[in-house]
């Protein structure tokens, strides 16, 4: 077997001064790539700052034999964003994989919170990736390559209580892996995301036994994958824990067309909308997928 390899490679990982960061840092060094470890330092609410989590993660993977350097900028900000990029093509000279990995949580019960939780949580998950994908995109188109990994989550993208702002920013994320996986395509630069399970700082108080069996370590071997030039997907989403890994898509039932469009049509036609799970489905591959879909089923009704 071919051992995938980062040799001459140079990838960027947020939030990599612990948890799921750390653990996607090591394994690219392990594998010969050159790390910009980012981390702002802060608490797992987002409050502080300290430069001491990435520059402890670069001297481990130093003491590996790898290469690395240390970056505390914010990537919820565009100057964060901007920043960290320049970081990485300062200390390396270029950038062929970001990993969108940054988080902070604010939870709380959706009639209980507050515009600030609001704003935290959306301009570190889904700001962050924007602020620092844009200029990590813009490098990766020049040189014809890229990768490009981001962390949504089964909250987002299912569902959980108490975690309105995080799963509007998560879901956000895996809209934006579709779209970018579009842009890049033409570029040589691949984009896809997973929505992992691991127990990490952010995660202790909520997997109760599960978090034995849910290591961040099972978690980074996937990454590496979808960020090595053997990728041969583009746009996907994957659930990753435990050594359990899935595709999560979106799709939609067959539909109905109604000769007339009422409320009482949909209400009474509402069993064959939402269609059951033995019937045929479509998955959309980019919106101009999904209006051929409509159109075809327009004309034939």
């Amino acid at each position: 077997m071919t051992e995938l390899r980062f040799d001459g490679r140079v990838a960027v990982v947020t939030g990599a001064g612990g948890g799921l960061g750390r653990s996607h840092a090591l394994e690219f060094a392990r594998r010969g790539a050159k790390v910009l470890v980012n981390d702002l330092g802060g608490s797992v609410h987002g409050t502080g700052a300290s430069a001491s989590a990435a520059h402890q993660v670069v001297d481990e993977i130093v003491a590996l034999g790898g290469e690395a350097a240390a970056n505390a900028d914010s990537v919820a900000t565009p100057a964060g964003g901007a920043a960290i990029v320049q970081s990485a093509l300062d200390a390396f000279g270029r950038i062929d994989i970001l990993v969108n990995n940054a988080g902070i949580l604010r939870d709380k019960a959706f009639h209980k919170m507050d515009a600030a939780m609001i704003d935290a949580v959306v301009d570190v998950h889904l700001k962050g990736a924007l602020y620092v994908g844009q200029p990590a995109f813009r490098v990766m188109r020049e040189q014809h390559y890229g990768r490009i990994i981001s962390t949504t989550s089964a909250s987002g993208l299912f569902g959980n209580f108490g975690q309105a702002n995080y799963g509007a920013a998560k879901a956000g994320l895996a809209g934006l892996t579709r779209v970018l996986a579009l842009e890049g395509a033409g570029h040589g630069i691949k984009v896809n995301a997973i929505a992992p399970i691991a127990a990490t700082r952010m995660t202790e108080d909520l997997l109760g036994e599960l978090s034995t069996r849910v290591a961040p370590e099972w978690v980074s071997p996937v990454v590496a994958y979808l960020a090595s030039e053997e990728c041969s997907v583009n746009g996907n989403v994957y659930s990753v824990a435990g050594g359990r890994i899935a595709r999560i898509f979106v799709a939609e039932s067959e539909g109905v067309v109604l000769p007339e469009v009422t409320a009482e049509a949909v209400r009474d036609q509402l069993v064959h909308i939402d269609g059951a799970l033995d019937q045929p489905f479509h998955e959309p591959s980019s919106l101009d997928d999904e209006t051929t879909i409509i159109a075809k089923a327009l004309a034939e009704a």
